[in-house]
């Protein structure tokens, strides 16, 4: 049996060659909870009249340990859309692994019924990375879980798009002041400006090859072109990086540029429960 990337993969770039699903493939076409999609920025328009700045308020969460970055920023998206009466080790409980992917990201927020999308190059699990020493040690395990997450993306009622986001359409979403994203990185290329202020365990500081991280992007200054973060490993409350930046370390090898896009005004509207 082929592994869920080879066949998804193998399908969706067939019908690339054929000019279908021009602005990318969608995983679920019909979810049962009115997904929140913006699969290009056509909603708010090329010609629309955006701040030159905009910046969301945002606590600041640091993470536990050195795999429970994704879960810091899940937990700083929920208090931001008004859920406070959770935390790190509740989400942990939830998640039942402490090899954390995107998906289980995504799976996290629609628990607490938060509206999203997940945009990524890759359905399923990458064997690719196997040769990645941050993926070599647990990829083997993680490949058939995450695959199976990601075909029951459907019944969840989970949004995934393949498709590659570009550092303006992220600007525009931020500038819109409708959203917040939790973005998969490879944290030295994003951290080695101010290394001496990451508290993360076991980050050194020196480029040991790809090393998965996640953050939250909250604002963004255009004439600056800086992106405002918050950075779970970090010691600082606000950080600023380029965007040129942020998007060498959102495109590493490594991160299927997964990004996690969160209507703020749709999730705030919504009543939750943990399932």
């Amino acid at each position: 049996m082929w592994p869920l990337y080879f066949l998804l993969n193998k399908i969706l770039k067939t019908e690339e060659v054929d000019g279908e699903e021009k602005d990318g493939d969608h995983m679920n076409v019909a979810a049962e909870c009115c997904p929140f999609e913006l699969p290009s920025d056509n909603r708010i328009g090329h010609d629309a009249v955006l701040p030159q700045s905009h910046f969301v308020q945002v606590p600041h969460i640091n993470q536990l340990f050195s795999w429970d970055c994704g879960l810091a920023c899940v937990l700083m998206a929920l208090t931001t859309v008004g859920i406070n009466d959770c935390s790190i080790q509740n989400l942990a409980k939830l998640c039942c692994t402490t090899s954390i992917w995107t998906v289980d990201l995504a799976y996290l927020l629609q628990k607490f019924s938060v509206r999203f999308s997940f945009y990524t190059v890759t359905f399923g699990a990458n064997p690719n990375y196997s040769g990645e020493t941050y993926y070599k040690e647990q990829l083997p395990y993680d490949l058939v879980r995450v695959d199976k997450l990601f075909q029951k993306a459907m019944e969840a009622g989970i949004n995934i798009w393949r498709r590659s986001i570009s550092g303006e359409e992220i600007s525009r979403w931020i500038l819109s002041g409708k959203c917040i994203a939790i973005a998969l990185v490879d944290q030295y290329k994003l951290s080695r400006s101010w290394v001496g202020d990451v508290i993360i365990p076991g980050f050194h500081g020196n480029d040991v090859g790809y090393t998965g991280h996640y953050v939250l992007i909250c604002g963004y200054d255009a004439e600056a072109d800086e992106f405002e973060i918050r950075d779970p490993a970090s010691s600082r409350k606000h950080d600023r990086v380029s965007s040129k930046s942020l998007e060498d370390a959102r495109k590493s090898f490594g991160t299927d540029e997964d990004l996690i896009l969160i209507s703020l005004e749709e999730s705030r509207k919504q009543n939750y429960s943990v399932l």
